[in-house]
């Protein structure tokens, strides 16, 4: 796309970028002359050349400048450490240009973590410290040298030569190549969805196990980097137990060790640790002997196709090698099954642990200078190489080496037996008739596992080859073993492990994880049987494949923004099918190492699950939960309210949750797995609002599951006002607010008072049903400085004559990001302990829809309360003289008498300016009701006074009628000398509950 050039005007400069130059290039106007700077393309600007004439002076002379390579301030101090490239904004400024390293969580070894200046940073005036000098930059590979060749390596490992021909043998051509595409699909799948993975953001070290877990989640992540570095263990007993054989094979019998057995397991033990001993030496050595490795593996194929073209000596012929042929490609095309594996999946089970090499490169992603570039690019081209290299060798042996002959040189046709000779070899003057028989035969592609040692043009080079793919294939498999390990190690999802994350180097070589992969190969070693080996990694790497395929699937259909691979070639349908398909596979193989594998991967994911690890990768996992959400809560829009379905959904004003346990702990019980809960605080100072993230955490080791919400506002009542007409998402919002008894109402401000009623009021004016609770007292002490709602709790530590919070330390820091949230304390409450057998008394003196009666039977629904029993109280009679005269001490301070009423100013007018004041025309107007709640608290101090908990009919003060502090007397009176929890509960006039199927 061509852009037009874009004039950016400055004081005195002007600066144009010109993209359509074929470069890019700055004009730079300056009053009336011009300067072009050339820019290298793809380079950015280079600012070296325009710094004299981009830093701004003062009166007081330079305030930021910039030398090249970083932004500074005039006295040398870095403001943020900038690449000479990086595009300059045309301002001095502490912003800078984007940058990859801004956007990664987590650093590299060896790189310094760079992060963009915080908003706090670009508003305020502070210093900024020096950037920390970066460590040396370790050895970093390319695609070629790190992935494909790695890859390739470990594709072309032991069953290439030892086992391929042998394969062709049992299941023929056509077969073999169905078995090797099979594999050749598993794998490519895999292969793209490895490369859209490793593509939608920075990799770092860990391969599989970092690629899945931080897809899925570290609940999958983790048991599938177990499995997958167990299996890359296994593996190099594998591939060295193939170099053993060879090692054997080669030896005369005069030259045994012991026997044939044991002379693999010593051989093999030795293999491994001379292979530890390269992996010890460090990543460039490992490196320059996998290059080693290829040039002879190459060297080999070309000599193995060389002799497929030379005539064959009788020497050949006799062992049965007779070059290309029509009849011998027609004969092998079909299967000739033998012994108990000959089977397609037994076949298939022994091949694919060959085409398990495509995650080589992956695993070393740490090591790579670009994993986004370099793990799709040279997964995908080993891929095709060694399928094509691979279906060559099935073909080309098949049609040159019959399945059997004997070896001997006198086994030729004689013309009296040629009618009853048996075998193609009968067609070129061969009679194997009597070993075909006897099946003793020795050789051909049945009975002779290193065929391609007798087709080659020269044997030795086909044993070096068999030597250079086994031992790099053994030496990738040794590296990436503890690689993965060491990732998962460092990220302390399991118990015990994290001894093995720790790296030594510039390369964080993880040594311990080397010796314990070194302990598991010996151990597997030991075994010296290569067809019991291989089918046992063959349901871990399938697990793990199917794992990757349905990591890709998942992050697709989830739509998050967050999922944007650079590599384009794939499908989310193509990789649900790899999943699928390597699950079915897996119990096609051997079904009950299918559950053995699958049944590790649900014991460590339950595990985790159990153990709920700190930390957040930004999964598909949280992606989907939040489109399931999402989508429930708009469909919960076409769904109108039905009784039968309403649920008390809470808003409960605890300021910080930490600072109001006990109404945490009561609201959270009969809301948990039933209904919404909302934690609202409202902040009255103007400086800040605290981050609420530690509250979150506070609620969720309290194992309370509930939102948090948090407002800043003028006063409490505004503040509410917001929480009630803001909280909640469509249908799922709060309909009952929940808020503490205010204690201190005498002592504190009258205007405080009228607040505090007024978010009543306002409460009852939206529809919401109201609950207060009294006597659920506090049980920890506040931090010196902590935003409480002072509206409701004054703390002792500040007294209570105030609503104003206490001004902040000196030292407080005005930088949100310099906050240090210190763990708050888990006190526990009368609510977190078993009632027994004690009562729940419920007295519903006003039908207010069903509230009242509701929350009590939620109540018996937890296991903590199911053994009270429910009792409902209803009426009231006389009252008691000296209970009157308590009620008028009460509210005596509040009463408006005719004494203080000025002669200019009437009792309405005062009464307006000063709602919360009593006037004796409604102490008497409201009389009824005050003798009420008198009579009302007499009932509970006689019947309720040893229940658990008691649920009474708030009654409702008419705005403008009921002054605020008579209306504060009438609840205080309700509660006043009772020892269990009271809880005033008001529905709002509609049903809640209904005793009909309607």
């Amino acid at each position: 796309m061509e852009l037009s050039p874009k004039l950016v005007a400055f004081p005195n400069k002007y600066f144009q970028f010109l993209p359509s130059l074929g470069g890019p290039f700055i004009s730079i106007w300056n009053k009336r002359k011009v300067t072009e700077v050339p820019a290298a393309p793809n380079e950015g600007i280079s600012l070296s050349a325009l710094r004299s004439q981009f830093s701004v002076n003062g009166e007081e002379g330079p305030k930021y400048g910039f030398d090249g390579n970083r932004y500074h301030y005039g006295d040398g101090t870095s403001v943020a450490s900038q690449n000479s490239t990086q595009i300059l904004t045309g301002y001095d400024t502490l912003d800078v240009g984007p940058n990859y390293d801004f956007y990664a969580n987590t650093n590299a070894q060896g790189r310094v973590r760079r992060s963009r200046p915080s908003l706090f940073q670009l508003h305020s005036n502070i210093e900024v410290n020096d950037v920390e000098e970066p460590q040396s930059e370790p050895t970093r590979f390319g695609w070629v040298k790190g992935v494909m060749i790695r890859c390739m390596l470990n594709i072309w490992g032991v069953i290439l030569y030892l086992r391929l021909p042998w394969i062709t043998a049992q299941a023929g051509i056509g077969l073999t190549w169905v078995i090797i595409l099979l594999s050749s699909c598993i794998t490519g799948i895999t292969g793209l969805s490895t490369s859209a993975i490793a593509t939608n953001g920075r990799v770092k070290g860990g391969g599989t196990y970092f690629l899945i877990s931080r897809s899925l989640g570290p609940e999958l992540g983790g048991s599938i980097g177990l499995i997958f570095a167990f299996a890359n263990a296994v593996a190099v007993a594998m591939h060295t137990v193939g170099f053993a054989e060879t090692v054997q094979a080669l030896m005369e019998s005069g030259a045994s060790i012991v026997d044939p057995i044991n002379d693999i397991r010593i051989i093999g033990v030795i293999t491994v640790t001379c292979l530890l001993a390269i992996s010890l030496a460090g990543m460039e050595w490992e490196a320059k002997a996998q290059v080693l490795f290829f040039f002879v593996i190459l060297v080999s194929f070309a000599n193995y196709i060389v002799g497929t073209i030379i005539p064959a000596t009788p020497q050949k012929q006799a062992k049965g090698f007779f070059s290309y042929q029509a009849d011998i490609f027609a004969e092998n095309f079909v299967p000739g099954w033998r012994g108990p594996e000959g089977n397609f999946f037994g076949m298939f089970s022994i091949f694919f642990p060959s085409a398990t090499g495509i995650l080589a490169g992956a695993n070393i992603s740490g090591d790579l200078k670009d994993p986004t570039v370099a793990i799709p690019r040279g997964t995908l081209m080993a891929i095709f190489w060694t399928t094509l290299s691979y279906l060559i060798i099935a073909a080309t042996i098949g049609a040159c080496m019959v399945r059997d002959a004997s070896g001997v040189m006198n086994d030729t046709l004689a013309v009296s037996s040629a009618d009853s000779c048996q075998g193609l070899a009968c067609q070129y003057g061969w009679d194997f008739t009597n070993c075909i028989t006897n099946r003793t035969c020795t050789y051909g592609l049945s009975n002779q596992y290193q065929s391609m040692s007798l087709v080659s043009g020269f044997a030795p080079l086909i044993t070096a080859g068999i030597f250079g793919a086994t031992l790099s294939s053994a030496l990738a498999c040794l590296v990436s073993a503890p690689k993965v390990f060491q990732c998962l190690c460092k990220d302390n999802l399991y118990p015990v492990i994290g001894f093995f994350g720790k790296g030594n180097g510039k390369n964080d070589e993880p040594i311990r994880g080397y010796v314990l992969a070194y302990i598991i190969a010996v151990c597997f070693v030991l075994i010296a049987e290569l067809n019991t080996i291989a089918p046992i990694i063959s349901n871990f790497f399938l697990c793990s494949y199917a794992l990757i395929n349905f990591s890709c699937f998942h992050a697709s259909i989830t739509n998050s923004p967050g999922w944007r691979p650079s590599f384009r070639f794939y499908s989310k349908w193509m990789s649900l099918l790899g999943a699928v398909v390597s699950v079915i596979i897996m119990f096609l193989l051997t079904w009950w190492a299918a559950l053995i594998a699958i049944g590790i991967v649900i014991f460590l994911l339950g595990y985790v699950l159990y153990k709920r690890p700190s930390v957040n990768w930004g999964s598909s996992v949280q992606a989907g939960s939040y489109n399931m959400a999402l989508s429930y809560c708009v469909s919960l829009n076409q769904v109108d309210d039905h009784i039968k379905n309403y649920r008390p959904q809470c808003l409960v004003l605890t300021g910080p949750p930490s600072c109001r346990p006990a109404l945490v702990d009561f609201v959270g019980t009969f809301t948990k797995n039933l209904s919404l809960m909302i934690c609202g605080n409202v902040v009255t100072v103007s400086y800040h609002l605290e981050s609420s993230n530690s509250h979150v955490i506070w609620l969720n080791k309290r194992q309370i599951k509930s939102f948090y919400h948090g407002v800043v506002a003028n006063d409490l009542r505004t503040g509410v006002k917001m929480l009630l007409q803001g909280a909640g998402l469509g249908r799922i919002r709060p309909n009952v607010l929940l808020t503490g008894f205010k204690r201190d109402w005498r002592k504190d401000k009258p205007s405080c008072i009228d607040n505090y009623i007024g978010i009543l009021h306002d409460a009852f004016d939206l529809q919401y049903g109201i609950s207060c609770s009294f006597t659920i007292y506090l049980y920890l002490s506040l931090l010196p400085f902590i935003a409480v709602n002072p509206g409701f709790e004054a703390s002792p530590e500040r007294g209570v004559n105030t609503c104003v919070p206490p001004a902040p330390p000196a030292n407080f820091s005005l930088d949100p990001d310099a906050m240090v949230t210190e763990p708050q304390p888990q006190p526990s409450t009368v609510f977190q302990s078993q009632q027994g057998k004690k009562t729940i008394d419920v007295y519903w003196l006003f039908d207010d829809g069903g509230l009242t009666l509701l929350l009590p039977y939620l109540l018996t629904r937890k296991k903590r309360w199911a053994r009270c029993k429910v009792r409902v109280f209803v009426g009231g009679d006389t009252q008691r003289k000296e209970d009157v005269r308590r009620f008028e001490d009460l509210i005596g301070p509040y009463r408006l008498n005719t004494a203080q009423k000025d002669g200019h100013v009437t009792a309405e007018q005062l009464n307006q300016d000063c709602p919360w004041m009593v006037s004796d025309e409604e102490i008497e107007t409201n009389k009824p009701k005050t003798l009420r709640q008198i009579r009302l608290n007499e009932v509970l101090q006689d019947y309720s006074r040893d229940a658990a908990i008691i649920f009474v009919t708030m009654p409702v003060g008419r705005r403008g009628q009921c002054p605020s502090a008579l209306y504060m007397a009438w609840l205080e009176t309700l509660s006043r000398d009772l020892r269990p929890p009271v809880l005033l509960v008001r529905g709002n006039q509609e049903n809640v509950l209904t005793f009909y199927c309607q």
